[in-house]
C-alpha cells in the first residue's frame, strides 16, 4: 500500500509538534525547495508577544525527508545544545519580552532570535546561558 506523502508529512509535523510540545498554531514549517534538496525552516510563534523565532533549520532530498531530519533532531535537541535566556524589546516598545532558545552557541541563539528581522528593530538587554538541569 503506498502512503500519501501528504498524510506523511502531517503525521511528521504532528509528531514534531508532540515533542516540542507545541500546538499546529504554534508552528510554521517553511520549506524552500531547490534543485537537488529541500531546505525546511521550523518557526515558533509565540502567543504571549506575537513574534515568531526560528526554532532550527534541516535539509533533506525532498519535503518528508527534511521533515524526518527535523523529527530527528526534536527528538535529541534538548540533549546537543546548551539553553539560553535572552531579554529583548522592539524599538519603540517599552515592554520587556523574554524568550528561550536551544542553540550550540550564544550566537546560535541570538540569530534564532534574528530571524527575518531588522537588527536594528529589537534591543537585546541580555543574553544568559541557562544552568545544566
Amino acid at each position: 500500500m503506498t502512503v500519501d506523502k501528504n498524510i506523511e508529512m502531517a503525521n511528521l509535523q504532528s509528531e514534531i509538534g508532540k515533542y516540542i510540545g507545541l500546538g499546529q498554531n504554534s508552528l510554521i514549517f517553511n520549506f524552500e525547495e531547490h534543485t537537488r534538496n529541500v531546505i525546511l525552516r521550523l518557526i515558533t510563534v509565540n502567543p504571549q508577544h506575537n513574534q515568531s523565532f526560528l526554532f532550527h533549520t534541516t535539509d533533506g532530498v525532498n519535503k518528508v525527508d527534511a521533515l524526518k531530519s527535523m523529527l530527528e533532531y526534536v527528538k535529541s535537541y534538548k540533549d546537543e545544545e546548551s539553553s539560553f535566556t535572552i531579554q529583548w524589546t522592539l524599538k519603540g516598545e517599552s515592554i520587556l519580552h523574554t524568550s528561550y532558545f536551544r542553540a550550540k552557541n550564544i550566537l546560535g541563539a541570538l540569530d534564532k532570535l534574528y530571524f527575518e528581522r531588522d537588527p536594528n528593530g529589537i534591543t537585546v538587554f541580555s543574553v544568559m546561558m541557562n544552568p545544566i538541569s
